[in-house]
């Protein structure tokens, strides 16, 4: 049986220049109208990730949905149910295949668009809505090829569009209280920083839609959801396939394209067997289903070593076939101390070291460290982001995106970073095809990153 990876179903994605140029935003023609107290926004793709977004959106008295674009009318007519139990007016809907975004596109009355399709539509999406003169905000993944890093950053740059990567564990809260301890110097001078997305999702790849989870054995064209398209990427690649989780947090705290940069990295990967395994032990499955004759390329455990130009190293671990509960696997350590994330991202759990306050050699764990340091954007905001998605930071993400095209501000997660963080898959690809060979990580802000500032929740900065 053949997969074909250019399969194109257009739904869900999972779990997510211009400002960032320094090119003044008042100079942009952006707007049809020229008030910014509503943002006017189109939703492209509202399967269960897109969702969350329509969900949020559709709370704040700030957005107007206006229009939506997904092939899916199923996943459309629960997209509008969200907007209607919010009390807002029904959007306009674009379901006539995979391209009539296109037509969402083409209207006058959009300010901003979210991008939460299969990974292969991201980039080429986001660059059609900065043709049309539309702010994407884009969901999370890893790019298809490397010379799309490079067409979303020159696009960006053409038009004087920005674009804000929606990279959600940043402000995920216990991570935001370690970069709170990273600035107060407390870990000393960065030195090693792991990350990943370590999440068994077998039931999710293999998914006939009965239940949302351990379903079936079904993907591509018989899948549900994610099943549909995301299976197949195990089907036909072996690499980082979804870097932003563990690399986002990591990247922040080291100021990587604000004063730092990656400069190589190294893949290499395990024997591929859980999916296999997977299908052939379900009670839908067996020997003699046709998936299990399914030859899956992605390893069940993919390492990528990544240096910076200011000398940190980062490990990121890919990790998605495996019985295994839930975690990221943050680690960030310097000259003075060290957190482990050893949980799936309760906010006091966790282990934390420092050399000057912990009994020598002895664990800590987090709770009073992460009251104490709790970031100042979760004390000021908690309670409007309780009951958003990921534990709340999903509120966060889509916060700074609407407040900054409000205030016409820069993006804290730019386009320079999203072409950064997504090359770390097409360079993972190529490095374990050649048996881990060391793959130089461009530099896409064209040498910038040695004079931009962080601006990632820095100081009075609350989005």
């Amino acid at each position: 049986m053949s997969y074909k990876l250019h399969r194109r179903d257009f739904i869900r994605n999972t779990s997510l220049a211009g400002l960032s140029l320094g090119i003044p935003f008042e100079k942009i023609q952006l707007f049809a109208n020229q008030s910014t107290n509503k943002v006017r926004v189109g939703m492209i793709g509202v399967g269960l990730r897109g969702q969350e977004h329509v969900r949020i959106m559709a709370g704040r008295e700030d957005v107007e949905i206006i229009a939506m674009a997904d092939p899916d009318k199923g996943m459309m007519a629960t997209s509008q149910s969200i907007i209607a139990k919010a009390g807002k007016n029904k959007a306009i809907e674009f379901t006539n295949g995979n391209y009539d975004y296109k037509n969402l596109l083409k209207r006058e009355d959009i300010d901003a668009v979210i991008i939460a399709t299969p990974w292969e539509w991201h980039i080429p999406q986001a660059i059609d809505a900065m043709s049309a003169g539309k702010i994407p905000g884009v969901e999370v993944c890893g790019a298809i090829h490397l010379q799309d890093c490079w067409d979303i950053v020159n696009k960006s740059e053409q038009t004087k569009i920005p674009v804000m990567m929606l990279e959600n564990v940043c402000y995920r809260r216990d991570v935001m209280a370690v970069l709170n301890m990273v600035r107060k110097g407390m870990f000393g001078e960065l030195l090693h920083l792991q990350g990943g997305y370590e999440h068994d999702l077998r039931g999710v790849k293999l998914n006939d839609g009965v239940t949302p989870y351990n379903s079936g054995v079904e993907f591509g064209a018989k899948g549900y959801s994610e099943a549909k398209w995301r299976t197949l990427h195990s089907v036909n690649r072996n690499g980082e396939l979804y870097p932003t989780h563990g690399l986002g947090p990591a990247a922040v705290m080291i100021d990587v394209n604000r004063g730092n940069r990656l400069t190589k990295l190294s893949s290499i990967a395990t024997k591929a067997r859980g999916l296999h395994r997977y299908i052939v032990n379900h009670p839908k499955g067996g020997p003699n289903h046709p998936n299990a004759k399914v030859k899956f390329k992605l390893g069940d455990i993919v390492t990528t070593q990544i240096q910076t130009a200011n000398q940190e190293t980062i490990v990121l671990t890919h990790d998605t076939s495996s019985p295994r509960p839930y975690n990221l696997g943050f680690r960030v350590q310097g000259t003075n101390g060290i957190w482990q994330d050893n949980h799936a991202g309760e906010f006091n759990a966790g282990l934390i070291y420092f050399e000057d306050k912990s009994k020598p050699h002895t664990w800590e764990n987090t709770e009073k460290y992460m009251k104490e340091y709790d970031h100042p954007l979760w004390l000021k905001y908690e309670h409007q982001a309780e009951g958003a998605g990921h534990g709340g930071m999903d509120w966060f993400v889509d916060n700074a995106f609407i407040e900054c095209v409000k205030r016409k501000a820069p993006f804290p997660l730019d386009v320079y970073d999203l072409a950064t963080w997504y090359a770390i898959t097409p360079l993972s690809e190529k490095s374990i095809a050649e048996g881990g060979t060391l793959q130089n990580i461009p530099d896409f802000t064209k040498g910038k990153w040695q004079t931009r500032k962080p601006i990632f929740c820095v100081g009075e900065v609350d989005y």
